[in-house]
């Protein structure tokens, strides 16, 4: 992948895909269009990068140019592809390629421009790096999760907030999606399984059950839902949280446009056909690009190696607590359960081994990176660390499932 030349280009360009290999950068006319008039209208000319992404960030955030997301979305280009093929090259996924994970990850630039804070001084190729990086690794860890998991394993591993999202995804009405929500509550409230808590593999709910749990419901919904509606039998509930379980999966996995996608009537072409190719430049702008990439990467090895000393030096129970938070996302009243202590104590020891998280990765900041540490500094390095924390136990949870 050759470097892009000139602030025009930085801010205007996208990359093309051939299977998983890069074969150039497509200029968006109407980007390219929009910053030359805006370089026109400057009173002296401006070749500044760091210029111009402040420049188009604080026109995103006032709304006041509706094409600067767009602009700061180009600029991302490498960064995105740089963290989708380190990615995708320690994580096995049969279902998704390099492309497909460059495509669904770059459409976290929202995520990424909502929690940038540029005065502060920080990088935004930087930030983004690790926003882009985390992102695909829960993505990757989702699908293994979900693709492991029966439904009725699934349905008790889901939040209220994510099945809400993916009942809302396919588009159910809010009465239909209120009835779903109370059904999966008393599924939750009424469904223990008998075999360890980290098993995948959990049966279908009996008969009994089953009729526990529309009983429950046929309780609750006169007092629960806005519109109680008729009785249900608990062939309807089990109707009802079956398809839950695959609007979650649906949610999780949406159906992703290749760039290699047949286009024309008689499906000859492709979509990137369409899309115009600029000139390869020499070898040394692909070094340069390169050069880029591991001081990047460096950071980030840096930030992750202090953060996993910082992690080996707590105590034994505290660290089980901030693996079973990450790895295996369960809540604090879980843990509590599960490690036999009250769920304050969780919370407690939680926020307080975060703390000292946080002490450590703020105090290599300011001695390595020779930033003043103030109040936004520091709600920002905390953003940082939980990138890092979900990453990290992510990365081994995937890794122990691969050994088994």
């Amino acid at each position: 992948m050759r470097s892009r030349q000139g602030i025009t280009e930085l801010f205007t360009t996208f990359l093309q895909f051939d299977a998983d290999r890069v074969i150039g950068w497509a200029t968006d006319a109407k980007l390219r269009r929009n910053i030359l008039n805006h370089k026109a209208r400057l009173s002296e000319p401006e070749n500044s990068e760091n210029f111009w992404v402040y420049y188009w960030y604080k026109l995103w955030q006032s709304q006041a140019e509706n094409m600067a997301r767009g602009h700061l979305s180009a600029y991302l280009q490498e960064v995105c592809y740089w963290a989708a093929n380190k990615t995708v090259a320690n994580f096995s996924s049969e279902q998704y390629t390099l492309a497909d994970c460059f495509q669904m990850v770059v459409t976290s630039t929202d995520k990424v421009l909502k929690k940038f804070k540029p005065e502060m001084g920080f990088d935004l190729k930087n930030y983004a790096s690790v926003i882009y990086s985390s992102e695909i690794k829960e993505m990757l860890r989702q699908q293994n999760e979900v693709d492991i998991c029966t439904n009725w394993r699934l349905l008790r591993r889901l939040t209220q907030k994510r099945l809400v999202e993916s009942l809302q995804n396919v588009g159910l009405s809010a009465d239909t999606i209120e009835r779903y929500v109370l059904a999966w509550k008393c599924y939750q409230s009424l469904y223990a399984p008998k075999v360890p808590t980290g098993t995948r593999k959990l049966a279908r709910p009996d008969d009994t059950v089953w009729h526990a749990i529309a009983q429950l419901y046929n309780f609750q919904r006169n007092t629960q839902l806005s519109q109680p509606g008729a009785e249900c039998n608990p062939e309807t509930i089990e109707k009802w949280l079956v398809n839950c379980a695959k609007a979650f999966r649906t949610y999780l996995h949406p159906n992703i446009t290749s760039l290699n996608a047949p286009t024309g009537d008689d499906g000859s072409g492709e979509f990137q056909d369409i899309l115009p190719q600029l000139r390869q430049e020499s070898l040394l702008t692909d070094i340069i690009a390169q050069e880029e990439v591991l001081e990047r990467q460096s950071k980030q090895s840096e930030i992750s190696a202090v953060l996993i000393t910082a992690l080996d030096e707590l105590e034994v129970e505290a660290q089980n607590i901030i693996k079973l938070y990450y790895s295996e996302g369960l809540t604090q009243q879980q843990i509590a359960k599960q490690l036999g202590v009250k769920q304050y104590t969780v919370s407690r020891r939680l926020t307080k081994s975060k703390d000292l998280l946080l002490l450590k990765l703020a105090t290599w900041t300011r001695e390595s990176l020779h930033t003043s540490l103030n109040s936004q500094v520091l709600n920002y390095i905390n953003t940082i660390l939980e990138e890092w924390l979900q990453a990290h136990y992510s990365r081994s949870f995937l890794e122990l499932e691969q050994s088994l």
